[in-house]
């Protein structure tokens, strides 16, 4: 994310919270610049809403009390969101960090959360979309973290089958 500035809102969405209680809010506020026509340019990874991604363009709607309201994505920015609990080491800040750090060499972004033991990635078009595949299947069989696709690609989606395609070992 970039440095908070004045023209940067805080966007809010709603969440649809399942019968085990996740995610664990019924709102997420995101970070945003407004584009002054009703519309915003997120600046923020989700951690749990899905659909939308860091740079996306979303409608919003101001309520009674000024706050703004997330509608439909206007333009999608081609950014995944990938979401990761991470096992490895009680999901300690090194072991979020290592993870960050081991994402970053194949071109994302992202921030770690303690509450959760989570790391949430931004990942742009031009990162290795099948490297940072094989990496979170990778780290899932070695139960170093459980992830999901928070919002996703056409793109990402291909690198599916694209799995044993190196034969290298991801490992971090």
């Amino acid at each position: 994310m970039s440095d908070i500035g004045d023209t940067h809102v805080k966007v809010h969405f709603r969440m649809q919270v399942d019968e085990d209680g996740w995610p664990p809010v019924s709102v997420e506020n995101l970070w945003a610049v407004d584009l002054g026509d009703g519309t915003v340019h997120l600046d923020n990874t989700p951690w749990f809403v899905r659909g939308v991604a860091s740079g996306d363009i979303v409608k919003v709607e101001a309520d009674d009390e000024g706050l703004r309201w997330a509608g439909e994505t206007v333009r999608a920015s081609g950014n995944c969101t990938i979401r990761l609990i991470v096992l490895r080491d009680g999901g300690s800040a090194a072991a979020r960090q290592t993870v960050l750090d081991s994402f970053h060499r194949f071109g994302t972004t992202g921030e770690g959360i303690e509450q959760f033991r989570m790391v949430a990635l931004d990942v742009p078009p031009t990162a290795d979309l099948p490297r940072i595949r094989r990496l979170l299947e990778h780290g899932e069989a070695e139960e170093w973290w459980h992830w999901e696709e928070g919002c996703v690609t056409a793109a990402w989606t291909a690198t599916d089958s694209d799995q044993g395609a190196s034969g290298e070992s991801p490992g971090i």
